[in-house]
């Protein structure tokens, strides 16, 4: 078969139309895996298809695969492992929608995954899953596990294709006909496909769990049950479902399950199983492609036309033509082929076509074939359940014959009974003397173990005396009581298995004896009541063997148990003496292990106070460094502020409290060394970068108050190196104390806050108060532009009429929804601000955190200023505009201008507050309520604009060529002035900006704190 023709029929089963796969384009893709032994021509078709960018080229990929699966060549599944990862991801992929073929791909290319899988990891299971009986047994080589493996990816394998089921039926609306529809088909067509697997896999399920039910307990396999009496109701609902469709009643007859699902607790269950059979016609082909005339069949018998190349032989070889090659023979001397030749040409031509056809019918014929020899081993497996039935019925017949017979040697056994009642009597005087002999010997028993309980006592004592040393001597005796106490519990529990079985032979004493009676009375009536006299007489036979043998059970355990009890007296002695050894042992152990113990603690001490030790000599090199920079003359350059300065010395301050406790702590107990070295590093590292920073802080500040504080960092390091000095050495380390340092890193913090910029002049009350009046300000100003709008509306209502009150009306109206706005966002922005307060504060009051965080606070009061002045503006422009004297434009840029200045209010906020927070949800949403309202008094501005300006009708019909010439000039040159005028204004602008910005730079403190961190 030809490659060519192969890649062919793959491109027209798999398009983009919504039909279903033709069947003769599909089996010509199942011929070529069998002509060529593999899909490699498949997937070389395959990939260079856009499966990834349109849903149904990849739907009715999935299709033609799974034919190829199931009928193709067995090197299909092998070849097709490669694109395992393509398929994966193209799965995930189009898993992302939720609807239309895009999910259904999905779904399909996860059951053909696991279609792969399921045959590579079982490779006797061919891709139809046809197999006998037999051969399923082979499949599991008589291992219940592998059995037991087996089903539960049968189970993931069904369970696959019952979701494409699902999915399919719930994509299509089954309130109308969509079976008669193309693209109906085009869903419902795989679902073939689906049925001839669910079908093989529900039988082989069944056979798996009864066969898995016949060697493990039910309990075992209670999973197993749940999940096929889901997967059970699943299956026959869309069996069900699919045979009333139209589509598929013409391709395919599905099978009914029965109505109930197989009881698994009954073996004989298995012989009412009936195997599913899936019946498809000889001749099935697709309601689409009825009444269709196709023009490339798959043999070809007409001539076609071929190439040139094909015309000659020597053409074929080497790849040229007659006009261009000086070699081709055939054309020599402008010779032409008579008839005869060009007849042997076409008759070559149509055998060769014959030979393809052939050999696709022998395929097909073969394939036809191997499922009719799967029909033919499924009818011989119902023939071999029906001749098992039928055996077993004959069993059964001959099992009734034999009672019947028996019943008649009942009959005639009477009289026999009746004469060994007699040596039934005697027998029961026997057992009762052996009950006698065997209470005896129980009392003995009984004595026994309590004399074995008095010796256990002693032991205890004695072991009491032994275990009282250390806590290893105690393990030991813990382990000989539980031994001890393990052979007293199996003494009680062979004493009370005694005591059960005596009662127990007691009880069947008291019941034949009682049963003896029932005989006696009953002998006169024994010619009416043959038949319940031997059913009682066999009863007591049975008993009385049951008797004899728990008897001589009992005899053979009463002297094993002897044995035991003298074995565990004999085992305690021994172990009594070890326990006495074992003890002076681990007395000797435990005083090495204390001398252990002694030297180990005194190593222990010796490296806590090397560390310690090492830890100090590390913050003197770090303090030693700091001050060795403070005099380096490149240290000169640097520059920090005062802020950042009285920051590290509040840190440092902190960290002097903390190596207070932990001294105090480690000098009351040495093992919290850890402690004590973590707070002198950390409190090196803060020292040293407090006198850098104050060093670098004095080249901003003027040169009297630049000594003092230069003066102050090294006395600083001084009194640091002082203190590290004296935690050196263990006898003084009780002895240093930090107030000095302290004292030095309060005097630098008071430096540093005299040093502040004059943004922190203001005191805490005059910042917090300053808080509060400009958020009241700023509530006041938007109340105030909201009544003047209300003002400005009732005026024009009563002075301006047409157009221009309704354009008047609009732009007022919008201006009042944007106060409204505002007002709301100033509301969430003071709750917001007060559930920063409350939470970030801590001890300190409202005031104190305001002056704490300083930065934000003027950030806060900028920003209210800001919408509080633009708020103002805009009532100005609008009363202009309404007035007739304004321009539309300034209340543009307002209207833009507190936008912007509501969106500095909102960044102000979000600065230090959570974003979990309810009052931070309700700010964002008010910020975009004023976006909304400046959005509209923009529109409503242009909307008035457009009405208000009259156009001037351009009329140049009076005018000659001369006069237009004139006015196009003037208008050019016009066109010019404005545009170098916008240049103009629009650098103008871009300049304000940028002093505009460094304004509020220099308002906000942000070249300090850049140098602050520099």
């Amino acid at each position: 078969m030809d490659l060519s023709k192969i890649a062919v029929s793959i491109n027209k089963a798999i398009n983009t139309q919504e039909v279903a796969v033709k069947e003769k384009h599909a089996r010509t893709c199942i011929l070529g895996t069998h002509h060529e032994k593999g899909a490699h021509t498949f997937w070389a078709a395959v990939n260079r298809l856009p499966l990834s960018s349109n849903a149904v080229l990849c739907w009715k990929f999935c299709h033609v695969f799974h034919k190829l699966l199931r009928d193709g060549h067995p090197n299909v599944i092998k070849d097709s492992m490669r694109n395992k990862s393509d398929l994966t991801d193209m799965s995930r992929m189009w898993g992302h929608l939720s609807e239309g073929y895009g999910k259904l791909c999905s779904i399909y290319l996860k059951l053909l995954i696991t279609k792969m899988e399921f045959h590579v990891k079982n490779p006797r299971f061919p891709g139809n899953l046809q197999m006998s009986n037999r051969q399923l047994d082979e499949a599991g080589e008589n291992d219940v596990n592998n059995f037991f493996q087996l089903t539960v990816e049968m189970f993931d394998y069904l369970e696959c294709e019952l979701n494409l089921f699902l999915g399919v039926f719930s994509s299509l609306d089954m309130s109308r006909s969509v079976s008669v529809t193309a693209a109906g088909q085009c869903r419902l067509a795989p679902l073939i496909q689906v049925i001839l697997d669910s079908s093989h896999l529900y039988d082989y399920t069944v056979k798996l769990l009864f066969k898995l039910h016949s060697c493990l307990p039910a309990d075992t396999l209670q999973g197993h049950r749940d999940r096929f009496q889901e997967q059970f109701k699943k299956l026959k609902s869309l069996f069900y479902r699919s045979s009333n469709l139209q589509y598929f009643k013409r391709l395919i007859q599905i099978p009914q399950l029965p109505e109930n699902p197989p009881n698994f607790l009954r073996a004989s269950a298995l012989s009412e199983h009936i195997s599913p059979v899936v019946v498809i016609p000889a001749e099935s082909s697709s309601p689409e492609s009825e009444h269709v005339v196709e023009t490339d069949e798959l043999v070809d018998t007409d001539v076609p036309v071929l190439p040139v190349a094909l015309e000659t032989k020597f053409d074929d070889l080497f790849g040229t033509t007659a006009a261009v090659d000086p070699f081709n023979f055939n054309s020599q001397n402008g010779m032409r082929k008579d008839d005869k030749d060009r007849l042997i040409e076409q008759l070559t031509r149509e055998i060769q076509a014959l030979k393809e056809e052939l050999e696709s019918f022998r395929l097909e014929s073969g394939r036809l074939c191997q499922a009719l020899r799967g029909r033919v081993s499924e009818l011989e497996a119902e023939l071999a359940e029906q001749s098992h039935l039928r055996l077993q019925a004959a069993g059964e017949s001959e099992f009734l014959r034999a009672e019947l017979d028996d019943l008649r040697r009942v009959k005639e056994d009477t009289e026999k009974e009746q004469r060994s009642l007699t040596e039934i009597e005697k027998k029961a005087q026997a057992n009762e003397q052996r009950y006698t002999k065997l209470k005896e010997k129980y009392t003995e028993l009984v004595q026994s173990h309590a004399d074995l309980l008095r010796k256990n006592a002693e032991v205890t004592r004695q072991m009491t005396v032994a275990r009282a040393a250390q806590d290893e001597v105690e393990t030991v005796r813990k382990e000989m009581q539980d031994k001890v106490k393990a052979a007293q519990e199996s003494a009680d529990r062979q004493e009370r298995e005694q005591l059960e079985q005596l009662q127990e032979l007691q009880s069947e004493l008291g019941s034949s004896r009682v049963e003896l009676d029932t005989l006696k009375t009953t002998v006169a009536s024994s010619q009416q009541s043959s038949e319940v006299l031997s059913s009682q007489l066999a009863t007591l036979v049975s008993e009385k063997a049951e008797l004899v043998q728990s008897l001589s059970k009992v005899e053979v355990e009463l002297t094993s148990r002897g044995e035991e009890l003298q074995q565990a007296q004999s085992s305690l002695a021994s172990e009594r003496e070890s326990g006495v050894k074992m003890a002076e042992t681990l007395q000797n152990q435990l005083n090495e292990k204390e001398s252990r113990e002694q030297a180990l603690e005194s190593q222990l001490v010796a490296a806590r106070w090397s560390g310690l030790l090492g830890a100090v000599e590390e913050a003197e090199k770090i303090i030693q460094d700091s001050l060795a920079q403070i005099d380096d003359p490149a240290h000169i350059s640097c520059t920090s502020s005062a802020d950042y300065l009285a920051s590290r010395c509040q840190a440092s301050l902190e960290c002097m409290d903390r190596l207070h406790s932990a001294r105090e702590a480690f000098l009351a107990d040495n093992t919290g060394v850890s402690e004590l070295v973590r707070v002198v590093t950390q409190c090196g590292h803060l020292v040293g970068d407090t006198i850098v920073q104050g060093s670098a802080t004095s080249h901003m500040v003027p040169v009297e108050q630049a000594d003092a504080l230069s003066d102050r960092v090294k006395m600083c390091g001084a009194d640091a190196l002082a203190l590290l000095g004296h935690m050196k050495q263990q006898d003084s380390l009780a002895a240093a104390d930090g107030s000095k340092l302290r004292a030095t890193l309060e005097s630098i913090l008071a430096t540093a806050e005299k040093l502040r910029p004059r943004g922190l002049e203001l005191q805490q009350g005059e910042l917090g108060d300053l808080v509060e009046q400009e958020m009241a300000a700023t509530s006041a100003a938007v109340e105030s532009a909201a009544a003047r709008i209300e003002e400005m509306l009732n005026n024009s209502r009563a002075v301006d009429t047409g157009v221009k009150m309704e354009v008047n009306e609009r732009i007022l109206a919008s201006c009042t929804e944007l106060m409204q706005a505002i007002k709301q966002l100033i509301l969430s922005s003071k709750d917001l601000q007060r559930d920063i307060v409350e939470s970030g504060r801590g001890a300190a009051s409202m005031k104190e955190f305001y002056a704490k965080n300083s930065r934000w606070t003027e950030g806060l009061i900028s920003a209210s200023k800001a919408v509080g002045w633009g708020a103002t503006v805009m009532v100005d422009a609008a009363d202009l505009v309404v007035q007739g004297k304004g321009k539309f434009e300034e209340l543009m840029v307002c209207s833009h201008e507190i936008a912007a200045s509501t969106a500095q209010l909102v960044a102000a906020s979000k600065v230090k507050a959570d974003k979990d927070s309810g009052n931070l949800q309700r700010l964002q949403q008010a910020s975009r309520g004023v976006t909304q309202a400046t959005a509209a008094v923009v529109a409503s501005t242009k909307s008035g604009k457009s009405q208000i300006e009259e156009k001037d009708t351009m009329d140049f019909s009076s005018m000659t060529l001369t006069q237009i010439k004139r006015q196009e000039m003037d208008a050019q040159v016009l066109v010019l002035e404005l545009e170098t005028r916008l240049q103009k204004e629009r650098e103008r602008l871009g300049e304000l900006r940028k002093k505009h910005y460094e304004l509020a730079g220099v308002a906000e403190g942000w070249g300090e704190e850049e140098d602050g961190t520099g």
